[in-house]
């Protein structure tokens, strides 16, 4: 990569984890259109982010790097953020989107399980972060993607709600600690895209539980999102997308 030293570019630089597909995917798209530069993070993933990346730059012509690492081990999370260190646009927005979602039972579930959950999805959180604000010294912004499971007592994913709801106590530590030149927030999501080892009859039936009768559509992610980077006197908030399944 070229030395950040020696080049100029307006484009703010956007790092998504989880980037190549799904969820994570749809969020670079997103930024990608609305100007950032594209830091693509994924981890076995490679055909799946190059895909993605090629369509980034087809669609809007922004630059995209692509970011390989294993983020439930520490120092590979230092070495991805050498490498976002040298690229030639500022950060300004980490978006912690990558996850694990399994179902655990809190009474049988082994410590290897228990540990692969929390590493990525509360420790990877805490260490992306701390090394993305140590490159925010003109300000920016740390959006965490938790899910409206971290308020709910659901028995079959009981060390996932656990780590989630860990994730958004981290999102308001960090936002007290780094505040005011980083803003920490977080969205909580309800039903937004169906799993892939899920049957649409389960899919339905989960549906059918939501207040609102229906599942979120990306963009009312996207507006809540949006809302977040771009007001600046919000940091520390939890946003449920729920439908009101929060209420349940």
């Amino acid at each position: 990569m070229p030395d950040k030293s020696m080049l100029t570019d307006p484009l703010p630089l956007a790092v998504v984890t989880g980037a190549a597909r799904r969820v994570g995917r749809s969020i670079a798209l997103h930024l990608a259109n609305r100007g950032y530069a594209i830091g693509l993070h994924y981890y076995k993933s490679r055909a799946e982010a190059e895909i993605t990346a090629n369509e980034i730059r087809q669609k809007t012509g922004v630059p995209v790097y692509l970011l390989p690492a294993n983020l439930t081990d520490p120092d590979e999370i230092k070495g991805l953020f050498v490498d976002v260190k040298r690229i030639p646009h500022q950060l300004k927005l980490l978006v912690n989107s990558a996850g694990l979602m399994e179902r655990s039972d809190l009474a049988t579930i082994d410590t290897e399980s228990w540990d692969a959950l929390f590493d990525l999805n509360t420790r990877a959180v805490w260490l992306c972060s701390r090394e993305a604000a140590a490159q925010m010294s003109q300000g920016g912004v740390i959006l965490n993607i938790s899910d409206v499971g971290a308020g709910k007592n659901w028995t079959r994913y009981g060390a996932y709600v656990v780590s989630k709801a860990a994730m958004e106590a981290l999102t308001r530590v960090m936002a007290r600690q780094l505040a005011p030149c980083v803003r920490v927030c977080a969205i909580a999501p309800g039903l937004l895209m169906r799993a892939e080892d899920q049957s649409v009859e389960d899919w339905e039936h989960l549906v059918e539980k939501v207040p609102l009768k229906r599942s979120s559509e990306m963009d009312e992610f996207f507006i809540v999102m949006d809302f977040l980077i771009g007001n600046q006197y919000i940091t520390g908030e939890v946003i449920a997308l729920s439908g009101g399944y929060k209420l349940l």
